[in-house]
């Protein structure tokens, strides 16, 4: 098993959901959504942030406008379109579904291991 394929499939499973998360909460800069995103110890470049927004985009999932700046080009800002809010509350449904099958899982797997070291002993 190559667990860095596995690591790095996993991050890219939720990093939509993850984008739709902040931009749910309002509009929003793309460079804020990197730096949001850092924060939460999730990197994305802009490089890989600008096609996901795209594809989010051509689904119908995002609209953006632009934005004149005084100190530089217009900026796109982006926000969920209402079939975006119903694709978010779905995927954060699934999120909550899936994330509390996983801890139970592990949580499992962790006290079955302490109790297996512990009659061993």
């Amino acid at each position: 098993m190559d667990i860095q394929n596995t690591q790095s499939q996993m991050r890219k499973g939720v990093l939509e959901f993850c984008i739709l998360s902040i931009i749910q909460k309002g509009e929003v800069y793309p460079s804020d959504i990197v730096e949001q995103m850092k924060a939460a110890n999730l990197h994305i470049l802009e490089g890989t942030l600008y096609p996901l927004l795209t594809r989010l985009k051509n689904a119908g999932l995002l609209n953006y406008r632009w934005v004149e700046s005084i100190s530089g080009p217009p900026r796109k800002y982006f926000v969920l379109t209402e079939e975006g809010n119903k694709a978010y509350a779905v995927l954060l449904k699934t999120w909550n579904d899936m994330a509390g099958a996983v801890q139970i899982l592990t949580l499992n797997n962790q006290m079955n291991t302490t109790n297996e070291s512990a009659t061993a002993s």
